[in-house]
């Protein structure tokens, strides 16, 4: 873990450079605040009072747009997942100024000085953010889980809830949750176990601000609260896209597996770490396996990773089974309509279906063009979030040329080699020859330039 501080601003300079060159917004249009402040104000009329039951969420605890909401109950062997979710199609009308700038906008832009939000911060960090300071207008989700991890989608409604409390994924304890969260936690894992699923989650490089010019970048590991959290999600969006594609509508997050060809790849790889993946062994199987905390297995996770080729949204076709490799399922993503466009219509059609309604015809034609909006706005995003690597990077080598590092390859290819330095938590390439996946090498810092957000190492021998 690294800390940087920033005393002559270097990295908040090259922060709006980022924005500016990404055109980063940096606040809504006038008519977009009007309306988030009209919408802020409306009273919901078609929600049953569910203020009584139990809800509360985990998040970061500086996070402000909480998307969910969640209770559990027993029933019988199985357990019900009451997980609410925020109506934004409550405060946000087809065609309306928000709904126009939030088709513009695809999703919520983050960066380690704040966030170009999807909704107006009036609406996303308060009147539909599901803050424990007062009731908020919902789709509450349930979901029943069975014994061995199977879900169900048993109903939706628009409701009325009160949250708790706010937890965050860094304090929570055992005692602050409800007493089956471990235990719906624990059946997912299983389900996924059983399906054959192998979601790959490697430590990442973030940086992230931890006081007035000072920052961190750190190789961040997932938290276990953070995991057993996200156990809820994955299972309200296998049983809303399982529901969705029964009744032959829907948009679902699909990723394809990786080829016979990037497997051999990844064998290689594999025994260029010294780890042993037996030849038995399929790769989703091996993949469970891993240790994020070994950097070898870390660094494998990554090309694991980087093996496959991506996710992205389709709508329903018949005769087409809408598939997720990686969660080896069909899947939708619903459970975060604050940061993401596509949820917001997912949830309309599900709340549908689960009352016997037909899906709106507007809900039906966005299915058809969200693919090439959200594909848009995530490759925005990731720019952005590889824009703020690099500067960070540069930032915290500055004062480092001329110094010498361990580092091990990564990647190798033609155009040299990719390397993890072991010191800190920097990936960067090198012009190398002759190197495979997992050798150790060293290598000299020749050169930073932050306003180019790049870094040179040259190999030592």
């Amino acid at each position: 873990m690294k800390t940087l501080i920033d005393p002559t601003h270097a990295l908040a300079r090259g922060l709006r450079a980022i924005r500016t060159q990404y055109q980063v917004p940096e606040s809504f249009p006038p008519e977009v605040l009007a309306a988030a402040e009209a919408a802020a104000r409306r009273s919901p009329t078609e929600h049953v009072d569910r203020t009584a039951e139990p809800f509360v969420t985990l998040d970061p605890a500086s996070s402000t747009d909480l998307d969910q909401a969640f209770s559990i109950e027993a029933a019988g062997g199985d357990l019900l997942l009451r997980y609410a979710i925020v109506d934004v199609a409550w405060f946000v009308g087809d065609g309306d100024p928000l709904d126009t700038e939030a088709w513009r906008r695809g999703e919520t832009i983050y960066l380690p000085d704040g966030k170009a939000p999807l909704y107006p911060p009036v609406l996303s960090q308060g009147a539909a953010s599901l803050l424990p300071d007062g009731p908020r207008p919902a789709v509450i989700f349930t979901v029943r889980v069975a014994g061995d991890g199977a879900v169900k989608l048993d109903g939706a409604e628009r409701a009325l809830i009160r949250s708790r409390v706010k937890l965050a994924y860094d304090s929570v304890t055992d005692a602050d949750l409800p007493a089956a969260f471990s235990e719906l936690s624990r059946r997912i894992a299983a389900a996924e176990m059983a399906r054959g699923a192998a979601r790959v989650d490697p430590p990442e490089q973030e940086v992230s601000a931890t006081g007035p010019d000072a920052y961190q970048l750190a190789f961040r590991p997932r938290l276990a609260a953070e995991d057993q959290n996200a156990a809820l999600s994955l299972a309200t969006n296998m049983a809303i896209a399982d529901a969705l594609a029964a009744h032959h509508t829907g948009l679902f997050r699909v990723m394809a597996a990786p080829d016979a060809r990037a497997i051999a790849r990844l064998r290689n790889t594999a025994r260029a770490y010294h780890l042993d993946w037996p030849e038995a062994q399929s790769l989703d199987e091996y993949a469970r396996t891993l240790d994020a905390a070994d950097p070898q297995q870390a660094a494998f996770m990554l090309a694991i990773r980087r093996a496959g080729q991506g996710a992205s949204y389709t709508p329903y076709r018949d005769g087409v089974k809408p598939w997720h490799a990686a969660m080896a399922a069909t899947y939708a993503h619903a459970t975060a309509p604050l940061r993401r466009l596509a949820d917001r219509y997912v949830v309309e059609a599900t709340l549908a279906i689960a009352n016997g309604r037909p899906v709106p015809e507007t809900v039906g034609a966005a299915f058809e063009t969200l693919p090439k909006v959200m594909a848009k706005a995530e490759a925005l995003g990731g720019q952005i979030d590889r824009a703020v690597i690099d500067l960070a990077e540069a930032v915290m080598l500055s004062r480092d040329v001329g110094q010498s590092f361990d580092a091990i390859v990564t990647d190798a290819d033609d155009r040299g080699a990719r390397i993890q330095v072991c010191d800190a938590p920097v990936v960067t390439r090198v012009a190398a020859i002759g190197v495979a996946p997992g050798d150790a090498v060293r290598v000299t810092l020749s050169g930073v330039d932050i306003e180019k957000r790049s870094v040179t190492f040259e190999r030592v021998g």
